[in-house]
Order: C-alpha cells, then structure tokens, then sequence
C-alpha cells in the first residue's frame, strides 16, 4: 500500500515491548485490533447529537472504549492493540497506552475497508497467525464471545460478527484478504451480506458470530440505558452504567 514509509513502518511495528524475560508468557498467536476514535467532542456519536450534546456524546464514546479494552485484557494467547483515528498521537490514546500496556497503532487508509486491509496485512504472517478486528461501540462484546471468535479461526478463514443494523462489529482472517473490503458501502445495511458473498465468491469457509446491537441511534441509546438499570446485567461497567443513567435524566430534563 502507498504511504509514507516512516508511518509505515510505525504502524507494523511489534507490539511486544522490549523482548521477553524467562519465564513470560508465549508468544501470542493473534492479533485483537481495537479500531477506535479519540473521544473528540463533534466527532464521535454525532448521529445523537441532538438530543445529546457533543461533550456528552464524546463521554459516553470514551467510556464505551475503556469498558472494550477492561474486558479483553484477560484474553489469553492475544495481543491487544489499538488502532486509533484521527491520529495515534492524540493524548487520550497516549493514556491508553500507559494505562493498558498496549501498542497504538495509526489507521491508515482512505475509507474504513481500506484501514482494516491495511490492518490486517501489518499484523498477518509474521508475528501473528490470525488477527482479529473490533469496533468500540458494541457493549455486548465480552471476552467469552472474543475467545469464540479466535477459536473459530482454527478452522475457518473468515469470522464474522453481526450488529442489528447490517453492519458487523468483529472481523477475523488468517490471510489477507483485501478483496472483502473493496467496494463495500459503508455505513449502510448491507455491509455484512455483501461480506458475505464476497466471502462466498471467494470460496472461504465464514464463521458467523451471534448479532449484537452497536450504539448509533437514540433508539440504540434508550435500549442500553433501560440494560443498564438491571443489576444482573453485566454488559456495562459501573463507569458506563453511571454515563447511561445519567444521560436518561438529562435527557428527561429537555423533553
């Protein structure tokens, strides 16, 4: 892919640290891609905005990201690494890495489909043997579901996570294949099917992951915060849970 080379090589640079001491764990054997925004005001969750203001928007986004990376931190033979836009210099990812021990890497390409082939062709072959991508907004994405998904690239080439509106929230491959994300209208209700056959005219073996609601809508919205009054309920961390319930009263105070 074209690029700058110096950004390159940033961005296909290993997430291991500085090497191993004896007696660390083995070498992962996947990569877990979180593809994120920086919680920057007006640019993230702006289709809640109204009836949400961007600060209020860019809060429950932030949060959202920090509740994704918590739970997949006890996921074994997995190396967590955070793709992040618009910049991977932006402070709030720097706190990431500080906080989560992970490498950051840049999201590099012209649309969505092109960052994640150019994803997953920094981390296929060498050091890892599958990789998968993840979106943020997804709160039912638990560690379980996460350790399925790996397990399903034993076997298959292609894992696939549906999300209620077409859309998916999790990909996973064991090669590069670029040609699924070429022309695919993102954003629209048809991203998952058209992935699907062009998986199919591809001849790859497609595991499909159960369907998940991603948080978009004010619909999306009221249905996570009536979840997050249930104490049962272990979708959200305490953190979210206080965001959500908080936002219900706001949002009462304006109607």
């Amino acid at each position: 892919m074209s690029g700058n080379p110096a950004r390159t090589r940033r961005f296909g640079s290993s997430p291991r640290g500085q090497g191993h001491n004896r007696g660390a764990r083995p070498p992962a054997s996947t990569a877990l891609i979180v593809f994120a925004k920086a919680p920057v005001p007006g640019e993230v969750k702006t289709r809640l905005c109204p009836p949400l203001t961007p600060d209020e928007a860019a809060s429950l986004h932030g949060s959202l990201v920090l509740d994704l990376l918590e739970r997949c931190q006890s996921l074994q033979g997995c190396d967590r690494i955070l793709a992040g836009a618009p910049t991977p210099e932006h402070p709030f990812f720097g706190a990431m890495k500080t906080r989560f021990k992970i490498p950051i890497w840049e999201q590099m390409g012209e649309d969505l489909g092109a960052r994640m082939a150019h994803a997953f062709q920094s981390a296929l072959g060498s050091p890892y043997r599958s990789a998968l991508i993840i979106g943020t907004d997804i709160p039912g994405i638990t560690a379980p579901l996460l350790t399925t998904a790996c397990k399903g690239l034993h076997d298959h080439d292609l894992v696939l996570g549906p999300t209620v509106d077409g859309g998916y929230y999790l990909i996973g491959l064991r090669s590069p294949v670029p040609e699924l994300f070429a022309g695919i209208p993102w954003s629209t209700d048809t991203v998952c099917s058209l992935t699907q056959e062009k998986a199919q005219a591809l001849g790859l073996s497609v595991k499909m992951l159960p369907m998940l609601r991603d948080l978009d809508t004010i619909e999306d919205l009221q249905v996570f915060i009536q979840e997050s009054k249930n104490p049962k309920n272990q979708t959200f961390s305490n953190r979210t849970s206080n965001v959500l319930q908080e936002l219900e009263k706001r949002l009462a105070m304006r109607s």
